[in-house]
């Protein structure tokens, strides 16, 4: 289990890593390079709507490894998720600027973003089934855990480089090619992370399926859309808070505050340290006391904690701004760090890898994608504080919470694989 997990860690680590890294550079130096006719604002806005791009493909990733995770197996999954993630973000790195190629570089742009968010789509849920149905049924909340760590690595790496080149280059460099160092770097990780995943060995639950599904997708739909919409709308609050702590309030304080780069990305990673170490703790409270009530506790914390989050940012001052970027990230991580196995028990085994992550990732397109769009946009008409934003985090969290009330709990499950909490 120790060295499953291990694997599965580095490989989300990896992918989210590529993932990342394109939020960091939409919110320092994407709308001046590729969209130079637009105003600042509006610039920033595109290079966000590139970056939602990733979020859109995300479910369309899902259904498609999913399907291939369901009828041939979930290790296969991970290799190929992986190689096409690692493909696209290095080749980011090398798409010319607009003033080097026109309206070509920002539709490049375009598709690999949709290319990376294809492959990350594909990997949350082969990494995760594939632990937690190795897992004994009592530390299944500890082990599946490893891979939700991942993307906290992926995020302190990806924003450690960039901090690194943002600290030692000039804004000149950075903007022509320190920025480009990160995608390229996605390359030797995706080698490595290849390396990790060639010797694990197929999930046993999925081993003893005898009648998989023939199209995977149409089952979902047609038995379980009702599951998957509540999932969706459930985790939507993770992913807001995330990318409004990590992408929006990066591109807030350093555009309209007027702080700096490094200092920014310091309060952010301080707090994303913090939020990945507590991540295996609060899934094993999960496997005592449950994955709903956890996931109901972050919920009710995300509500009460949008206002003071935009109120302490506004400060600009570093240590305020910490505060309220990690009371946000520990009411995300209250959630996040269960649903590696909450997913997988809400769905059958025959249709799980589809199910749980076409769930999963659909909360990142009502979440993820639109959060840092909506955020700027609110933002630009508000005075210093931008109360706009806490409202309407506070409005997708309380959605978020009407959905978590309506899901089951899947604790106790007595029995040594994965098995369906709901039936």
């Amino acid at each position: 289990m120790l060295r499953l997990a291990a694997a599965s860690l580095a490989g989300t680590a990896i992918e989210f890593y590529d993932f990342f890294v394109y939020g960091t550079a939409a919110a320092l130096v994407l709308g001046p390079l590729f969209f130079p006719t637009f105003s600042p604002v509006a610039g920033t806005l595109a290079a966000f709507g590139t970056f939602g791009v990733g979020f859109v493909a995300r479910p369309l990733g899902s259904a498609l490894f999913g399907h291939f995770g369901d009828r041939r197996g979930r290790r296969p999954v991970l290799v190929a998720s992986l190689l096409l993630t690692g493909a696209s973000t290095v080749a980011v790195g090398c798409v010319p600027s607009y003033g080097s190629i026109g309206v070509a570089a920002p539709v490049l742009l375009l598709v690999l973003r949709f290319l990376q968010g294809l492959g990350l789509g594909g990997e949350w849920g082969g990494a995760v089934l594939l632990t937690a149905e190795h897992a004994p049924a009592g530390r299944r909340g500890l082990w599946s855990s490893f891979p939700q760590v991942g993307p906290a690595v992926g995020f302190l790496l990806a924003n450690g480089v960039m901090l690194a080149l943002s600290t030692t280059l000039t804004d000149a460099q950075f903007a022509q090619w320190g920025w480009r160092v990160p995608f390229w770097a996605a390359g030797a990780l995706a080698l490595g992370g290849l390396w990790l995943r060639s010797s694990l060995v197929e999930s046993p639950r999925f081993l003893e399926i005898d009648d998989h599904a023939r199209v995977p997708l149409a089952e979902v739909v047609r038995e379980h859309w009702r599951l998957v919409l509540l999932t969706a709308g459930a985790l939507s609050v993770g992913y807001a808070i995330f990318y409004a702590v990590t992408t929006w309030s990066l591109a807030y304080g350093t555009e309209r505050l007027g702080v700096g780069r490094s200092v920014m990305l310091t309060c952010i990673m301080a707090a994303v340290v913090v939020k990945g170490s507590l991540t295996p703790l609060v899934a094993l409270l999960s496997d005592r006391y449950g994955r709903r009530p956890l996931c109901l506790l972050g919920c009710t914390a995300a509500v009460l904690w949008m206002f003071p989050m935009v109120a302490l940012l506004a400060t600009g001052a570093p240590l305020l701004m910490f505060l309220g970027f990690l009371g946000a990230l520990l009411a995300f991580v209250t959630m996040f760090a269960v649903v590696g196995a909450y997913l997988p028990e809400l769905y059958e085994p025959r249709v799980r890898c589809t199910g749980a992550a076409v769930g999963y990732n659909l909360g990142g397109v009502l979440g993820g994608a639109l959060t840092p769009i909506v955020a700027t946009a609110l933002a630009e008409h508000g005075g210093r504080v931008p109360w706009g934003v806490g409202a309407y985090l506070t409005g997708v969290a309380l959605f978020s919470l009407g959905c978590f009330v309506l899901l089951p709990e899947t604790l106790p499950v007595r029995v040594a694989a994965v098995e369906p909490a709901t039936g």
